[in-house]
Order: structure tokens, then C-alpha cells, then sequence
């Protein structure tokens, strides 16, 4: 028995939602999967999420943030140049949206010359560096 053809459309919308909404999962598993790769590393504090950008915090970024923090996490500091060779987006874009990230307070920008470093700092990092001074 086949469907009347009315019903193609609907089917296929639904379809579409689903495949849309499965993508949406997919994207959101492989940051998850990229900050286990970090564990290792000094960007994780010691319940092994990053200490200002953990894992609900990223998946409850828009998608095009979530992707420049993820790079950004991972070159640990970089300019827009660099962040945006690594996404495959236009340096003016991921500037753009490294500056969003700043005012939104995850990530850190630091001007040395004409050239704006992003970075995401660390919390035992900061105390590392207290405790250094201080002595």
C-alpha cells in the first residue's frame, strides 16, 4: 500500500528535522569527544573539565561559537588569523565571534603590537602565578 502523495512532503519536513536534529547531536558529541582529548593537558582542571569553558557551557553555546571556542581551546592562545585558518572561516568572522566570546567573558584578549591574542584563562593558572609573585 502507497501513501497518498499529500503526505511525501510531510514525510520528507519530518525527515529533514530529524536528520537537522541529528547533525545538531553529531556536533555536539564531537566537542565532547575533543575535550576528553584534552584531559592530559594544564586547559583542565582537576574534575577534568576546562575551568572557565566546561562541557555544559559549550553545548550551550550557538554553534558558531561552540566551534571558535573548541579551536580556541585547543591552540590554547591565538589571534584571528590562526583561529580562523583552523575553522575555515573568514579572519573578520572569527573576530567577530572571538569578541562576542570575550564580552561574554570566556575568553581573555590581550593586544601586543597591532596584533589581539584570545585566550581562555585559567583559573589554577592564575593561582599558579599569585603563588609565584607572592613569594
Amino acid at each position: 500500500m502507497t501513501l497518498p502523495r499529500r503526505s511525501e512532503p510531510f514525510s520528507a519536513s519530518i525527515l529533514q528535522k530529524i536528520k537537522e536534529s541529528l547533525d545538531q547531536l553529531n556536533d555536539k558529541m564531537e566537542v565532547m569527544i575533543e575535550l576528553s582529548k584534552h584531559r592530559g593537558q594544564n586547559a583542565l582542571s582537576q574534575d577534568g573539565l576546562p575551568d572557565v569553558l566546561d562541557v555544559m557551557t559549550l553545548l550551550s553555546l550557538p554553534d558558531h561559537l561552540r566551534k571558535t571556542a573548541v579551536t580556541l581551546c585547543k591552540l590554547e592562545q591565538a589571534t584571528a588569523d590562526k583561529v580562523a585558518e583552523q575553522t575555515k572561516r573568514a579572519r573578520a568572522v572569527e573576530s567577530g565571534y572571538l569578541n562576542q566570546l570575550v564580552l561574554m567573558g570566556y575568553v581573555k584578549k590581550e593586544r601586543r603590537g597591532r596584533k589581539a591574542f584570545f585566550f581562555i584563562e585559567r583559573e589554577n593558572e592564575e593561582k599558579e602565578a599569585k603563588k609565584v609573585w607572592a613569594k
